[in-house]
Parts: structure tokens; sequence; C-alpha cells
């Protein structure tokens, strides 16, 4: 069955454009492994992280609406779906590597905090060096996935979770392509959700980016991965033009809805119950599940609390914080 992983290695070679990063040439692993006999390197990382538990637990993790009311608002895990489709799309486009390019995009987001940035925001203020969540999305498949031992994944796939949002691009292009595949897809989905939620409607946004980018979230989705696709070469980039009318719009998107106090109004409850939870866990390192004591015994109990909080969903996180700090109800029982 080796023979079939040998003819994968060979398509890709025959197929993909001298610029793409090819499963054979990969950095290899921080623990070496026996190769699979018919998948490529690139080919189980998208299998490992699709298999995580901290990829289940993104269904229950904020975007940008907390607990929202209704079925059709984006979720870390949607978002991240999202992200997956832009990008292979782009990667096949430019005869890149969509392997790679997908389990970058499934893997970018695990380390993400509950409550969305409301929580990245309260553990970044806490956690000794500060928290990001790109960083911690290394961590998680580094050593907090599989009960402490990590996923084990290539050097190309983690490069690209590390660096999928900001500072130093990442060393592949598909890894660049899965940053602005992430910006392309949170910036039209929280539009749609915006709008869903009666906070804006498309007649809002200005009419000169409108009138580039398109008047609807798939004429503007379409638009971007087109002009993506027709200016990358040696790197992943929008023309100057198209460029500049995307920063409008996140410029619009920052005013209109992450700023608005209509999405944000119970963003500072959200903080203080992260920042209680770590409190409460960097003091009493000892209530933190085994994983995380023992984190805890090597690394000091603020760095197992910061990774115990950010690995909770929306729904696990209200639920420790009731059990720890609400009263449970009471009655009196008559004979």
């Amino acid at each position: 069955m080796d023979s079939i992983r040998e003819e994968l290695y060979e398509a890709e070679k025959a197929v993909l454009s001298p610029r793409a990063a090819l499963s054979c040439n990969t950095k290899g692993r921080l623990t070496p492994e026996e190769e699979s006999p018919f998948r490529t390197e690139y080919q189980r990382d998208r299998d490992r992280i699709i298999h995580s538990s901290s990829f289940r637990r993104l269904k229950h993790k904020t975007q940008v609406f907390l607990s929202p009311e209704g079925d059709h608002y984006r979720t870390r895990l949607t978002h991240t779906l999202e992200v997956s489709q832009i990008a292979r799309t782009i990667a096949r486009a430019l005869r890149l590597n969509e392997d790679l390019t997908e389990a970058i995009s499934l893997g970018h987001d695990l380390g993400h905090t509950p409550f969305g940035h409301a929580g990245e925001r309260a553990l970044n203020s806490v956690c000794p060096g500060g928290f990001r969540h790109y960083s911690q999305s290394l961590r998680v498949v580094d050593m907090l996935e599989k009960d402490g031992r990590g996923l084990n994944l290539t050097f190309e796939v983690r490069n690209g979770i590390e660096r999928h949002t900001s500072g130093e691009s990442a060393e592949t292009l598909e890894g660049r392509i899965v940053r602005l595949a992430d910006r392309i897809a949170y910036i039209n989905h929280d539009i749609d959700d915006a709008i869903t939620a009666g906070i804006m409607s498309e007649n809002d946004i200005p009419i000169e980016i409108r009138d580039v980018l398109g008047h609807k979230k798939s004429v503007r989705i379409n638009t971007l991965v087109t002009d993506c696709i027709k200016n990358s070469e040696d790197d992943i980039c929008l023309s100057p033009e198209t460029d500049m009318v995307f920063g409008m719009l996140h410029n619009f998107m920052f005013d209109m809805v992450y700023t608005n106090p209509a999405c944000k109004s119970e963003e500072s409850k959200a903080e203080q119950m992260i920042k209680t939870l770590y409190e409460h866990f960097s003091k009493y390192p000892e209530k933190m599940p085994e994983l995380y004591t023992g984190i805890a015994s090597r690394e000091g109990a603020e760095i197992a609390a910061c990774d115990y909080i950010a690995g909770m969903t929306d729904g696990y996180a209200v639920k420790i914080f009731n059990d720890l700090f609400i009263p449970k109800s009471w009655s009196f029982f008559n004979d």
C-alpha cells in the first residue's frame, strides 16, 4: 500500500505549481513517525485536526454574537469551515497544495477562547506574557490535545496556524492563503450575522465599497477571491485598489459592528467571568482536571489556568462559573 502514498506524491509533482509546498518535501514533525501507506503527511494532519476534541468544541464557541437566539448565527466552527472553503478555492486555482491549506484552515482557531474576542481580551489582560489565540492554537496542537501528547503535526501546518493573524507571514504560500481567507470569511459573514440581528442592512455599507466589492455577500466573496487569484504569484495578495477598499470595509465593520454597544453590551460580563475563573484556578490549581494540574506543576498555575479556560466552550464556562460562585437553590421538605 505504500505505492498509494508514492502515487499521491507523484501526482502532486505533476499537477501542482513549482511554488507549492509538496507533501514529500515537508520539514517533518516534532517527533518523527512512520509514514502512512495511503495518505500524504498533510492529509494526516487534516484528519488529526478534524478528529480532535478542540475542533469539536468550536461548535459551542462564540464568533461575534454572544449566545445569539437563533440557529443561523456563525459559531467558531462554522467560521472555520467557511475559511477552509475560501482558502481551498484559492489554493486549487493557484495550483497550490489544497491538503496543506485545508489543514491550516481547520486548525487556525483551535486555541480561541470562549466568548470570542471578549474572552481573548480578558485572558490577555491577566495571563503572564499576555494571551494570543494564534499562539494558543499552536500550543493546543503541540501540547494540549490527546491528554497532553499533542497531535504532532508537520512544520508547515504548525507554521501556518501560528502565523495566520498578524506579524510575520507564513513560510508557505498555503499558509498565506489562510491569513487572507480568514479576513475574507469573517468580515463577510459578520456582515451577514449583523444583518440577521438587525444591527445593519446592506445599504448601510458605503456605496463606494459596494460598487467595487459587490452589493451582497456572495458577490463580495467572489470579487475578493477572484482578485486574489489574478494578482497572486510569488506572494498571496489583492490588487492595490481592492486591498484599499477591503480595508475600508473592515474599518466600516469596526465602527458599525465590532464596537457597537448593541452587539457588545454583554461582553463586559463575559470578560469579568473569564477573569474571575482565572483568579480562582490560579489560586486553586488542584481544582482543575489532571491535565492542567500537571501543567501547573511544570509551568505554573497561571499558565495552566489560561490553558484550561481557553479550552472551555461558552456554555461550559458559564456552568463552571455558576457551580463555583452562584448559590444553588434549596428547599425544606416536610415529613
